[in-house]
């Protein structure tokens, strides 16, 4: 079914040189220790899945980084869930850096990784080199993430031989929409599944750290994480990944619209507007501010 994975079973083996395999560093009581490259290299080894979520700002960055995520991804989908885009497109690297910025202070633990926009990156390597640059210089992340296979493997090798940790992504690549033809799931059919496993395989061998899979069909996403020795990172890619990854906003329940594949932990939309309908009720009543709320020397 994948003529690819027959070249695999060496290289299954293989993990890139990264240094000490320690766990991933704990949470809780314990001073923070920083998420790095050979921890998520340990955690593929050890079976230990990985968390990541995406963030925009520091109070959200903060919180998640006290509830033990390992990754924290700072997205160009804050086009369509922040800045009220219908898309990622319309996203500059001058509007992303700023929240790389606000998410890298708030964070202690772990990994800031900020996508470089649609725009920045695609033309050469020397200019995904310039924009990641400018994520580690004055957003202060720790990896970058950008999208493509094969055709950015150049750019990746770059980056990596200037030591800036990559992440890549596959599947569904939002910044591509319209050329895919919209929202849809890839790697479907053995054609496809088999250029996935091939684009997997080049960005590993170009040195990125871990393949984000955007809606493929699950066991086309197990095949891929069974034969890369680097991290896999799912959304909307079944079970098998070695970590899942959701935009925030869907993981939390803030209303509007989820994709199938976003389960929503909580409902934390409806609380906020019960707390903003009682805000505006008590304000209109004349009971807020009460004498506690109030300076009265």
């Amino acid at each position: 079914m994948f003529p690819v994975l027959a070249r695999l079973g060496a290289m299954s083996q293989q993990t890139p040189n990264a240094g000490s395999t320690s766990a991933l560093p704990p949470v809780g009581l314990t001073p923070a220790k920083r998420v790095r490259v050979q921890h998520l290299l340990a955690a593929k080894e050890q079976g230990e899945r990985l968390t990541m979520l995406t963030a925009y700002d520091a109070p959200t960055a903060r919180i998640f980084d006290a509830a033990g995520i390992d990754m924290l991804l700072v997205g160009d989908s804050m086009g369509d869930n922040m800045l009220g885009h219908e898309n990622t497109l319309p996203v500059t690297m001058d509007e992303l850096i700023p929240a790389v910025r606000a998410v890298s202070r708030a964070t202690k633990r772990a990994m800031v990784v900020a996508d470089l926009p649609f725009g920045s990156y695609e033309a050469s390597p020397q200019q995904a080199l310039a924009s990641a640059v400018r994520m580690l210089k004055e957003g202060g992340a720790q990896a970058v993430k950008f999208e493509g296979g094969v055709r950015v493997a150049e750019h990746v090798r770059l980056l990596s031989g200037a030591g800036i940790p990559v992440v890549g992504h596959l599947g569904f690549t939002p910044q591509s929409e319209n050329i895919l033809g919209g929202k849809r799931v890839q790697g479907r059919g053995d054609e496809a599944a088999e250029r996935l496993c091939e684009d997997a395989l080049a960005l590993q061998d170009a040195g990125a750290i871990a393949v984000v899979l955007e809606m493929v069909p699950a066991p086309v996403a197990a095949r891929a994480s069974e034969i890369l020795a680097i991290p896999t990172i799912g959304i909307g890619a079944g079970p098998s990944c070695d970590g899942q990854v959701l935009v925030w906003l869907d993981m939390a329940g803030m209303g509007g619209w989820s994709p199938r594949f976003a389960k929503q932990f909580a409902q934390i939309g409806a609380e906020l507007e019960r707390a903003a309908s009682a805000y505006a009720s008590e304000v209109r009543a004349g009971t807020f501010p009460s004498r506690e709320h109030a300076y009265w020397d």
